[in-house]
């Protein structure tokens, strides 16, 4: 076997335990916490499938490796919750030494189209990564919702909280970021998100 080709089977078997990281969401239904392969999957999907609310022309196979790469470092890293500020204060250093591991697993080319997914879509510059936040923050909200808002209310979220990582959906998509509001404004009224705006 060539050195190229068992670089890539290398990574291929590391990523597998993206299926080990545990997310705070639940699967529809109620079901069991979901994980971060599935959160990466089933993102993608949906970025294919509601391309056209996309703000701007993007180019969607892009947008769909973003989504599947943007959470690869948790497998070293861990998931950060959006919500936990504690653990935010560390994300970005894990992250940067999780990314130089995993993707040095890769040859030199691929090292580098990895890590250049992975760094666009976290500084969210870029079309593509917009709306790939937008599918990152849109996804969970569905799950949410459709579990009547028990993570909010687990975590005890409260609306200024979310609403400051949800009001940036918009920049991907205006038809998603209103849909979004829609969705939370409905959970205050049903007492699945805390409300602490001022009247």
């Amino acid at each position: 076997m060539d050195e190229r080709f068992e670089k890539q089977l290398a990574f291929a078997l590391e990523i597998d335990k993206e299926k080990n990281v545990l997310r705070q969401t639940h699967l529809s239904g109620h079901g069991r916490r979901e994980d971060d392969a599935e959160h990466a999957w089933h993102m993608a999907v949906m970025a294919y499938l509601l391309k056209e609310y996309a703000n701007e022309k993007i180019d969607i196979s892009r947008v769909v490796m973003m989504c599947l790469v943007h959470d690869l470092v948790e497998i070293d890293a861990g998931d950060t919750y959006a919500y936990d500020e504690e653990g935010k204060k560390t994300q970005r250093d894990r992250e940067e030494k999780a990314a130089d591991k995993i993707f040095g697993l890769l040859p030199q080319d691929q090292a580098e189209e990895f890590r250049g997914l992975f760094e666009e879509f976290d500084a969210c510059e870029t079309p593509e990564a917009r709306y790939a936040h937008t599918m990152d923050n849109l996804q969970p909200l569905l799950l949410n919702d459709s579990n009547d808002g028990g993570d909010w209310m687990e975590h005890d979220v409260s609306f200024s909280e979310i609403w400051k990582r949800q009001s940036l959906s918009a920049l991907g998509s205006e038809k998603i970021g209103c849909y979004i509001n829609e969705r939370l404004e409905e959970n205050v009224k049903e007492g699945h998100i805390r409300e602490d705006r001022k009247k």
